[in-house]
């Protein structure tokens, strides 16, 4: 009954319902709605009283008898483990003498338990140290096993016996410290108890280690392992038999490993053997569990994880489960594992599962009665009666025994603690096993293992591999912590990786070693070449000598030859001659000929362009227009004219006609196909003189013109064209015809000259005959001497060309030579150089640029030189050299991967790594490169996404490469078999789900995250590579400047990326050229000499190589010179990677400042286009510069709030100063942190302790030299500094005004803190510039105009805005309303999600905009929303827009909203402005000219109107000043501004005169008074009313503020300069405060202000190691002394017993001590059951581990704060204070005597004691006490001088007054001293008085407060006395505070 949980209101549910049944006897039947009596029921119940909730309600416990089972004691439990152990023996037949050493074992058992259980004690880490009977028990149950074999002697027992205990104590132990004090214990008891026996374990050298498989498997039998070799044996042959039959585990069984499934299968063995197993992910829990066990013969479930798989999915597999377990009898072992835990309710079922067997309602009845039925013949047969109730209870007992459940948890978080609290079975009934890091020799061990098959290493070195592969493992893991505590990023590693790190390592090697002896071999082939080349030479030479031999006898015979053919040859050439002469003379007659014939040509040539004008005329024509012509009845007479001269020009026969009117032309053009015809074929060659004549008067008729024509006719204007041209044709023909008749004669003369010419040529031919048959023999004696000669050339060119490929390559014969030895070299380096790879891919890829360097150059390195046999490594090896060339990095640079170091290291860990790399990529520039390397090829899915599995599925088969996007921090364990590579049959398939899947080897998966900082479980780091593609401060300045120089010089971009492109282009042809040359040598066959091709292709690649050399050199040059050009342009791109930085670091400061890279470089871009233009470079870049910063900073500020802005600004201007070297880093942090010395009082009264104490740790820095002495010395000038009002305006005394601006700063925030912000600003300014201080909110339609259906606006609630109202108003000018059907307004909440997704899918593909609000208040539908607003930032509608609008989360904690939501949008904080300037400004935008013009009575409307605002900017902006501001916090918003000026001028059109009060009335009371509840709070509202609007306004006498008077009338943009130029800066007076007012939230805002700009600073410490410890320690000491300081509880019945009358006072006095009974009473016993949970005595529950919290952090405890009275303090000074409280109680319940003044602040309830007055007052004087009031007098005195109380009324002491001061003197309030907050007030009478009688004249009403926080805290109100107007002091809040 201990397990329930108890609720807030501190009742346990479960506990009321059967207390109710036990006293009624009944339970209602709801669904028969009928009661039902119980009878004849007995009840019995039990509870653990030290865990759970401890507690139960009194009226349950009456109904029970109550028996207490203590833990029996040591005679009992002796005498029950006697007679088992002595039984056992006797039935065992074990040897008789081993009877006697029972009760010493029993004896040495109980010593041991009880030594353990008082030592080792429960904490938060520990909470399972928890050892009682059960683990006794166990340990006597692990003796049972034993046989007479196994036991021979006393000494077999005890061995035994400690074989045991370990297994039941020390298996749970978490670390080595307790391994070690745990093993000497253990050694101390034994020695006591039998120290004849020198330790059984150390004498033998086998382990101390029973199994029951020590001699084989088969029948299990328990006995000592002989030896590890034996073990090892019996282990290795298990695991080949299972992996034949299963899934194939690759296990190596170093001695942990061994160890575990022993002690796994020994709990298996035991009867109800259920285990939780405790490691990190791939520990190997689940593998060692399987093998051990297939030892044991038993079945392995495990459930599988699909899509959906509910609770009730659960049950169905445990139903199934234990079917198999219980009615079919077979052993069964339930794996289940972290991940598996889908829903922590599984772990309900599991608890009831190991707590009793049984599983409520997990069968159906039918399922129930079929059991039943199929084991009650085995019932029968046990001889048991077969009812049900046997039944049952066999199949349960069956259960219990048949079925294992194995829990594999991790320890990591608290979630296992948490879940042990919840379902205290998983502890209490399994064994418990912890499975704890390797240590460094299981770790050398397992991969000197691996290593033993690996072969090429030297035997020596392996050992030395194996110890650095150690090493790196645990050197990561240190690293890892530092990581954590410095950069808060986990990074884990666990036995798996370690494993993984050994495989990648060889299979990298292996493949190395191939690929070297590969470039090796073709290497030594090509040298080969070139060696037998040059050997080939010396025999061609004595072939090329008797070549030469042969050549000269050939030459003398064709000699003899030539003189015949001489003679023969000079009579063909006679005749030739004649034959010459004839032909030089036909020649000249042929040319004469063709000049003719050109001539002709030519001029017809001239014809063409008339001829082809003509021609294009008639195209001009066709039948349609000329029949329009021919419709003309009367045509114009140009018309008239053209047919006319078209009917001359055609005349047949030259006869011209007469009549060639328009009729008669109608005639001609009749038919209109054949007149075309006519005009077309007409005889342009021949036409008439007399046509001629006739047509000419026409053409000289300027109006005969085409274009003229053209304007009444078009098919005329054809016409007239046609014939203009045609004539003109004609006339040029005419000139032609003479030259053509000359030409046909000359043609005459040519033909006799060729006919003559013929006959001499046939007998020059009948010669060539006879001197042909010579020459023919000649050329046969040539030919034979030239193939001779040929023969010889091609010796010698095969010299040449075997000394040219021999001369060609002797630089590559140089080069290969050297390869050769560098590869033999690298080979024997390889071992060495691929280990550091190795470990680099491994382990590094989450690491940031600095870890990475500091772990291979600064931790393995240095370890890899100082090895015994050190292992051979290239020492200036760059791990990346080996795995990629400079042409990979061109083609990944082209693909688009950032160009810096970090981004090649990704890309190489990320193509090498052979677990599945998981990129962690906020800034999407990974991804980017992925999806452009791998292209179309790539399978992009998410996880959740419609269909994702089928994608892997087919990708699986195919082979494809899969990419997982936007992974969250858990991932659907659905994919853990994939993540896990866990391939089964043999290989081939891998199970997705409950489907196998084939599964392609070169299938690849890629692993992706947007989150910037996520934390993955050690499992999951396990399994997948983490790749850290954050982008880094170096590789972004890069990119910026690449995009900076691309804007500013496109030129030099684009020759900087063409170079690129090219010299990338030139790396990876010189491969190729390389590469080819290699191949074409070893290709070419054995006489490849005569292959001149190759040679010459040789050649060409060589050339090539050294023109590519020489343009690389060429390159390089102009590299330097566009290097230094963009050089210029770095400080601007190094300013904006930095901004950037700062930008995404806001998220630590509130998680909803998320800023993506890609909206930065919009921004970015933008700003570059906005930099102001300058020839002069440097100019230039100063304002890009400018601008970017700028720009920046507008785009971060819109959606920072206010209190973070200058917060951010601090840091930027911080950084900027860092940046440029222009802070010195000691005064940054002292600035920030502003240390104190301790200890050292002020010697100057105007500077506090701490002050003075900043002040001397300011001096000791030398810049600062002598500034303690200095303050001392002139104390006067540094008093007037320190105490005047706006320090950061005065300059510093002396010589310390010229300090350094933050110099100054560091004064400042050592002598004023609470100026702070106002001086940060000053200095931003100063170095920043002005305009990053004055805070006017950017426009909205300027953000709108950013945004874009990718870029959604994010707007970020605060109370009191509504920021929606700007996008209506903007919407309604664009025409997006509700009416026109395009603008949906979405409040999400219940239900509403299908109506934001369906406006948002209309939306996306119409361009409509969609409203979201609060979307806060839909946790589980954000994700889905994250996705659609992907799904639609791409190809939709280009107007679309999203607006949404969320609340920020209270805490880190619970913010909620996706980080892709976030980052993409534009994000926009509408807050109330801050400061009176912004508010009064930001009122009055509500308003325009038009406003102020509408009413009639315009100085009246106007000058209330400008009250109003300035009041409402009061009202809002007084907040800030805390409780002394507003009791509590209102959301005044606009709403009440607007409404209240429409309600003016309804007032004021319809009243002559002003009705100020009712105006007061309204706006005081209703329009904001309607938000306001606390009664001063709402006098406040009325007095500032009565003091702003009231009748002396339109006299010009009024003024808002001193120094703001009223202004007169003036226009909307006259009032808004008014305020710019009047309004005094900003400060409390403003808002009627004394400055005192803000030095309180001043000081905490800078406070806060640095403590956030030092948290974002980048960290780097190693502090905070030994502090893990102490904790616990410190906590003891705290609750010690508490619990010893707190006194006893007041005796009230006894203290009653003292007094004869109880007065009012006496009745306070009691109620004061009962109230304090209860609240110590509630501090022993929460500090008590606390003290019992850290000695282990009860279980640790929520409530103590918040007390302790609270212990730890001096924090008061929830559970007391809510017993005692209103504190603010911490816990140390609130205990003090509570001793306090009870000294002054004991004090008056000593005698009951007043004491002479009271300690107001004493009471937990001051009203009683002031009521009290009043009450005894009235009885005394008979008055009522209704009429009553109290009279509060201020006296003169300070407490001491008052020796007795008063005879009536009281006096009291320890008020204090805040917002003003009590002059004592005068005895009237008075302004406050400056920096003096809560002077204490004097001792003060308080006397009761008829209420009538109160003087009410000048006095203030002051309300009185328990606490500073006021409001709630409130006592009562004294009546003060005052000179001034009290509504002075109702705007400066001044109060009386009982404490401080």
């Amino acid at each position: 009954m201990n397990m329930p949980e108890v609720d807030a209101y501190g009742t346990v549910q479960p506990h009321t319902i059967i207390r109710q049944h036990l006293d009624y006897g009944h339970w209602y039947d709801r669904s028969k709605l009928s009661l039902k009596e119980i009878t004849n029921v007995q009840y019995v119940s039990c509870m653990n009283p030290t865990a759970g909730s401890f507690t139960i309600n009194p009226r349950l416990q009456r109904h029970f008898s109550l028996f207490v089972l203590s833990f029996p004691g040591a005679d009992a439990l002796s005498s029950i483990y006697s007679i088992i152990l002595t039984q056992h023996l006797k039935l065992g037949n074990f040897p008789a003498s081993l009877q006697k050493s029972i009760p010493p074992l029993i004896s040495l058992a109980l010593a041991f338990h009880q030594k353990v259980a008082t030592t080792f004690l429960p904490t938060a880490v520990k909470f399972h140290y928890i050892f009682n009977l059960r683990d006794f028990a166990n340990i006597f149950q692990g003796i049972l096993f034993s046989s007479v074999e196994c036991v021979k002697s006393t000494r077999d027992l005890i061995r035994l016996y400690l074989h045991e205990s370990n297994r039941v104590y020390r298996d749970k132990m978490v670390e080595e410290k307790d391994f070690d004090l745990f093993d000497k214990i253990q050694r101390e008891v034994l020695k006591k108890t039998f120290d004849d026996i020198e330790d059984p374990v150390e004498q033998t050298q086998s382990p101390n280690l029973y199994c029951h498989f020590a001699n084989g498997i088969g029948e299990p039998k328990y006995m000592p392992v002989q030896s590890w070799k034996l073990l090892t044996q019996t282990l290795v042959e298990a695991l080949e038999n299972h992996n034949e039959v299963n899934t194939v585990m690759d296990l190596v069984l170093f001695e942990d490993a061994m160890r575990h499934v022993c002690h796994i299968n020994r709990i298996l063995e035991s009867p109800r053997g259920n285990a939780l197993l405790v490691g990190v992910g791939g520990s190997g829990k689940q593998s060692l569990t399987r093998l051990a066990a297939f030892i044991s013969y038993m079945d392995v479930f495990q459930i599988t994880l699909r899509k959906g798989y509910q609770i009730q999915d659960f049950k169905m597999d445990l139903a199934s489960l234990c079917l198999k377990a219980g009615v079919k009898n077979l052993n069964t072992v339930f794996l289940m594992t972290d991940a598996q835990v889908a829903d922590e309710r599984f772990l309900v079922l599991i608890n009831d599962l190991l707590a009793s067997g049984e599983i409520p309602d997990l069968y159906s009845d039918d399922e129930v009665e079929n059991i039943i039925s199929n084991v009650r013949n085995e019932v029968k047969s046990q001889g048991l009666v077969d009812n049900r109730e046997n039944c049952w209870k066999f199949f349960i007992d069956r259960v219990q025994r048949q079925l294992k459940v194995t829990l594999c948890f991790s320890p990591v978080g608290n979630k296992l603690r948490v879940r042990s609290r919840k379902f205290p079975a998983i502890v209490n009934c399994t064994a418990i096993h912890w499975f704890h890091g390797w240590p460094q020799q299981a770790l050398e061990s397992v991969s000197l293992r691996f290593l033993q098959n690996t072969e090429g290493i030297e035997p020596t070195v392996k050992q030395s591999i194996s110890k650095f592969m150690a090493f790196v493992h645990t050197s990561v893991n240190q690293t890892s912590q530092s990581y954590l505590s410095n950069e808060q990023r986990y990074n884990y590693t666990t036995p798996k990786s370690f494993l993984e790190f050994i495989r990648l390592y060889q299979s990298l090697l292996h493949r190395h070693r191939k690929e070297l002896k590969c470039k090796t071999e073709r290497l030594e082939n090509g040298l080969l070449k070139l060696h037998s080349t040059s050997a080939q030479v010396d025999d061609l030479k004595t072939k090329l000598a008797a070549q030469e031999v042969e050549l000269k006898q050939k030459n003398e015979d064709a000699d003899k030859l030539i003189q015949v053919v001489g003679v023969e040859t000079d009579k063909v050439s006679r005749e030739k001659a004649m034959a010459d002469e004839e032909e030089q003379k036909v020649a000249l007659i042929m040319l004469e000929v063709k000049q003719k014939q050109k001539d002709c040509e030519e001029d017809l040539a001239k014809a063409e362009p008339a001829l082809m004008a003509a021609q294009a005329a008639l195209n001009t024509l066709n039948k349609t227009n000329l029949t329009e012509l021919k419709s003309f009845g009367s045509p114009p007479l140009a018309v008239s004219n053209v047919s006319s001269a078209v009917m001359v020009l055609m005349a047949p026969g030259g006869r011209v006609p007469k009549d060639r009117s328009w009729k008669a032309a109608k005639v001609t053009m009749a038919k209109v196909d054949g007149f075309l015809d006519s005009l077309i074929n007409f005889n342009k060659e021949n036409i008439h003189e007399n046509c001629l004549k006739a047509i000419r008067p026409y053409l000289q008729d300027p109006e005969f013109n085409p274009e003229f024509v053209a304007t009444k006719s078009y098919a005329a204007a054809g016409l007239c064209s046609w014939i203009i041209n045609i004539v003109r044709f004609y006339e040029v023909f005419c000139d032609v015809e003479p030259k053509r008749q000359a030409l046909s004669k000359a043609t005459a003369d040519l033909t006799a000259a060729q006919e003559k010419l013929a006959a001499i040529k046939a007998k020059i031919a009948h010669l060539n005959e006879n001197l042909a048959k010579l020459t023919a023999r000649f050329e046969k004696a040539t030919a034979d001497k030239l193939k001779c000669q040929q023969e010889a050339e091609v010796t010698a060119s095969t010299i040449s060309l075997a000394n040219r490929l021999v001369g060609g390559l002797a630089s590559e014969n140089v080069r290969w030579a050297e390869a050769v030895q560098n590869f033999k070299q690298q080979e024997r380096m390889l071992c060495g150089d691929i280990l550091l790879i190795t470990a680099f891919i491994s382990y590094l890829g989450f690491f940031t640029k600095k870890y990475r360097q500091s772990l291979l150059d600064g931790t393995w390195r240095p370890y890899l030189s100082q090895l015994k046999t050190p292992v051979p490594v290239t020492p200036t090896l760059d791990p990346l050299r080996m795995l990629m060339d400079d042409a990979d990095v061109a083609a990944w640079q082209n693909e688009g991967l950032p160009a810096d170091r970090m981004s090649v290291e990704n890309a190489t860990i990320l193509l090498n790594c052979e677990r599945w790399p998981l990129m962690v990529d906020p800034q999407l520039q990974g991804i980017k490169w992925i999806k452009n390397k791998y292209g179309e090829d790539l399978q992009v899915t998410q996880i959740g996404q419609k269909g994702y599995l089928q994608v892997i599925e087919q990708a699986l088969e195919a082979g494809a490469v899969v990419l997982i996007e936007n992974l969250e921090e858990s991932i659907d364990p659905v994919l853990g078999p994939l993540l896990g590579r866990e391939v089964i049959k043999k290989g081939r398939f891998i199970k997705i789900g409950d489907k196998e899947c084939e599964y392609n080897p070169k299938f690849r998966l890629i692993l992706h995250t947007k989150l910037a900082n996520p934390h993955y479980q050690p499992e999951l780091q396990a399994q997948a590579t983490l790749i850290n593609f954050t982008v880094t401060r170096d590789g972004l300045e890069d990119q910026l400047l690449a995009a900076v120089v691309s804007m500013e010089r496109p030129d030099l971009e684009q020759l900087k990326s063409d170079l690129t492109k090219q010299q990338n282009g030139f790396k990876i042809t010189l491969k190729m050229l390389e590469d080819s040359l290699l191949s074409r040598l070893s290709s070419a066959s054995g006489n490849f000499l005569g292959e001149t091709a190759l040679v010459e292709n040789l050649e060409v690649t060589k050339q090539t190589a050294a023109e590519v050399e020489k343009k690389v050199q060429e390159a390089k040059v102009t590299e330097v010179k566009i290097n230094e050009a963009r050089e210029h342009y770095r400080p601007a791109a190094a300013r904006a990677s930095l901004l950037y930085f700062i930008m995404n670091d806001l998220s630590k400061i509130h998680p909803m400042y998320q800023f993506s890279l890609k909206a930065f470089s919009i921004v970015f871009q933008k700003a570059v286009e906005r930099a102001a233009p300058d020839e002069n470079l440097r100019e230039r870049v100063a304002s890009l510069i400018d601008s970017i910063t700028f720009s920046v900073y507008q785009y971060t500020t819109r959606g920072l709030f206010e209190r973070d802005k200058l917060t951010y600004l601090a840091q930027l201007t911080f950084q900027i100063l860092l940046m440029n070297r222009e802070v010195n880093p000691a005064e940054l942090d002292f600035l920030l942190q502003s240390p104190v010395q301790t200890g050292t009082a002020s010697p100057v009264e105007f500077l506090s302790h701490q002050a003075w104490g900043a002040v001397k740790v300011l001096s000791s820095m030398e810049e600062f030299c002598n500034l303690d002495r200095d303050v001392e010395g002139s104390a006067k000038s540094w008093k007037k500094f320190v105490e005047s009002e706006c320090p950061e305006k005065e300059k510093l005394p002396q010589e310390w005004k010229n300090k350094t601006a933050v110099q100054r700063l560091c004064v400042m925030r050592a002598v004023r803190p609470d100026r702070m912000t106002y001086a940060m600003r000053d200095f931003i300014e100063e170095k920043l510039g002005s305009k990053y201080v004055v805070g006017r909110a950017l426009d909205f339609a300027n953000s709108l105009e950013e945004s874009g259906p990718a870029t959604p606006m994010f707007f970020i609630l605060s109370p009191g805005v509504d920021p929606l109202k700007d996008v209506e108003s903007q919407g309604r000018k664009l025409g997006y309303t509700f009416n026109n059907q395009n603008f949906h307004n979405v409040s999400l909440g219940q239900g509403q999600e299908v109506v934001a997704e369906a406006a948002l899918d209309l939306a996306a593909k119409k361009g409509h905009w969609v409203i979201l609000q609060n979307i806060h208040l839909v946790a589980k539908w954000l994700s889905t929303l994250e996705k659609k607003l992907e799904e639609h930032s791409e190809n939709s509608h280009p107007e679309f827009r999203v607006f949404m609008s969320a609340e920020p989360a209270p805490s880190p904690e619970s913010h909620i909203i996706p980080q892709g939501i976030l980052e993409n949008s534009i994000k926009i904080t509408s807050e109330p402005p801050t400061g009176m300037h912004a508010n009064l400004h930001k009122a009055l935008d509500n308003f325009t000219q038009d406003t102020l013009e509408m009413c009639s009575r315009e100085m009246e409307f106007k000058s209330i109107l400008f009250a109003l605002c300035y009041f409402h900017a009061v009202v809002a902006e007084r907040r800030k000043f805390g409780p002394q501001g507003w009791n509590r916090s209102y959301p005044f918003n606009t709403g009440d501004l607007t409404i209240s000026v429409n309600v003016l001028y309804n007032f004021l059109e319809a009243n002559a005169k002003v009705p100020y009060d009712d105006l007061r009335y309204l706006f005081g009371e209703i329009m904001y008074g309607g938000h306001i509840t606390d009664d001063w709070d709402r006098r406040l509202c009325r007095t500032y009313l009565e003091e702003f609007i009231r009748p002396e306004m339109l006299e010009g006498e009024l003024s808002l503020a001193p120094g703001f008077p009223l202004p007169g009338n003036m226009d909307y943009n006259g009032y808004h300069q008014y305020i710019d130029a009047e309004l005094p800066p900003e400060s409390p007076y403003l808002y009627g405060l004394h400055p005192n007012a803000e030095i309180g939230f001043l000081t905490q805002t800078s406070e806060k202000l640095f403590r956030t700009v030092l948290e974002l600073q980048p960290r780097d410490s190693q502090a905070g190691e030994g502090a893990g410890a102490t904790r616990e320690e410190k906590v003891k000491a705290l609750l010690e002394e508490i619990l010893e300081r707190v006194t006893d509880e007041f005796n009230i019945p006894e203290l009653m017993a003292k007094v004869e009358e109880r007065t009012p006072y006496i009745v306070v006095a009691f109620q004061e001590c009962g109230r304090m009974n209860i609240l110590t009473r509630e501090m022993q016993r929460s500090l008590r059951e606390l003290e019992l949970g850290l000695k282990g005595e009860l279980t640790m529950t929520s409530h103590m581990e918040n007390l302790q919290n609270a212990l730890y952090f001096d924090l008061v405890p929830e559970s007391w704060a809510r017993r005692a009275y209103p504190s603010t303090a911490g816990l140390a000074t609130w205990f003090l204070d509570l001793l306090n409280r009870i000294k002054e109680l004991e004090a008056w319940t000593g005698d009951f005597t007043m004491p002479s003044t009271v300690w107001l602040t004493g009471f937990f309830n001051p009203q009683s004691f002031l009521t009290a007055i009043m009450q005894s007052t009235a009885r005394k004087n008979e008055w009522p006490l209704d009429q009553m009031a109290l009279q509060c007098d201020v006296t003169k005195k300070n407490r001491e001088e008052f020796r007795s109380p008063p005879r009536e009324g009281a006096y009291i002491h320890g008020l204090f007054m805040e917002g003003a001061c009590w002059d004592t003197q005068a005895g009237i309030i008075t302004e406050a001293k400056l920096k003096d907050l809560t002077p204490p007030m004097p001792v003060m009478f308080i006397k009761a008085i008829p209420a009538d009688k109160q003087d009410c004249r000048s006095v203030y009403s002051c309300p009185v407060y328990k606490t500073s926080q006021r409001g709630p805290t409130y006592v009562w109100t004294f009546n003060l006395k005052t000179k001034e107007n009290p509504s002075k002091w109702v705007l400066a809040g001044v109060a009386l505070l009982l404490q401080i």
